[in-house]
């Protein structure tokens, strides 16, 4: 692949060297073929943000990024981002056995960052945070931070973490795109696109990692979408009015600047004022390529908040 657009790149508190703020999503692999060129074309393109999950195949897509990062040579270039204790195993105790589980599969000695795939409100976060710092402090993880967690407990940890002076989560891990989720992908799941949330974010300067940051395809035309299984399709998880006029807005966007209505929801995602970055899950390396051009967009400020319907008239 001819790299054309510049892969840009961040530092997370934590973490020791730059990651890519699109990040390869790596739970629809499984197996090094089908794998192998999708992720080149990535690295090829200067991506070197990857995640992947404790419960993503039962293992087999862990033991499948292992297997790729060996074998290209990148294990200690590559910026890895495990996730673990998903429900119901959302337990402080779970974590550290967990995680010893994913860098056998992954063939690592750390995780650069690592993220608790779910919140259990029934834990005080106390204990997360504790379990969280004992592994940081072990050198076993960098970055850490929780998906799906609410701001309100989010705070309350980092909150905690400034009272024991251990360190504090640097990561939130929602949903963040530009259609809003109206109904959760998966049960427990969380979005950010909310005026109370993104607010926190610009006052916080909090890092986002955002998962389905293209709404699942919302923004893609019908015909090029790919077919995922109906209850956690994007009309059923993103459709309607407030929606379908992002997307209208975003396909007026896109011809202006002569890409994809995808592309300009994606830009929105990367564009916010704080540390933003989104995954995204090519599944061949067209796709990765179809990706790029969002990178070479430099949206406005009044143009990110009339795609996300906080201003109605369309910046000149």
């Amino acid at each position: 692949m001819t790299q054309e657009h510049t892969m840009p790149t961040t530092t997370l508190s934590g973490m020791k060297g730059a990651i890519s703020t699109l990040i390869m999503g790596c739970d629809n692999q499984g197996t090094v073929e089908s794998a192998a060129p999708v992720w080149d074309a990535w690295w090829e393109a200067g991506g070197n943000g990857f995640d992947t999950a404790f419960v993503y195949g039962q293992g087999l897509h862990e033991s499948v990024l292992g297997q790729w990062l060996r074998s290209r040579g990148v294990a200690d270039q590559a910026q890895v981002i495990a996730k673990g204790a998903h429900t119901p195993f959302c337990l402080p105790d779970a974590i550290g056995e967990q995680l010893a589980q994913s860098l056998d599969r992954l063939q690592l000695d750390h995780a650069p960052a690592y993220i608790m795939h779910r919140d259990n409100e029934d834990v005080p976060v106390g204990e997360f945070v504790e379990a969280l710092n004992a592994l940081h402090d072990q050198g076993r993880i960098g970055a850490f931070g929780g998906s799906n967690w609410s701001v309100a407990r989010f705070e309350a940890a980092n909150a905690y973490a400034l009272a024991k002076g251990l360190r504090p989560m640097s990561i939130l891990n929602n949903n963040l795109s530009l259609a809003v989720m109206e109904q959760p992908v998966w049960a427990g799941c969380i979005t950010s696109n909310t005026p109370e949330t993104l607010a926190f974010l610009r006052d916080s300067g909090t890092a986002h990692v955002s998962w389905s940051s293209q709404a699942r395809g919302y923004f893609f035309r019908q015909g090029v979408r790919t077919e995922l299984p109906e209850d956690t399709s994007p009309d059923t998880c993103f459709d309607s009015p407030a929606n379908n006029e992002r997307r209208a807005r975003a396909q007026a966007l896109a011809a202006a600047h002569g890409v994809e209505a995808h592309n300009i929801a994606m830009a929105w995602v990367l564009g916010q004022s704080f540390p933003s970055l989104a995954l995204i899950g090519p599944r061949t390396a067209q796709e990765v390529a179809t990706t790029l051009p969002a990178l070479s967009l430099r949206l406005s400020g009044d143009e990110l908040a009339w795609l996300n319907l906080e201003q109605d008239e369309r910046p000149v």
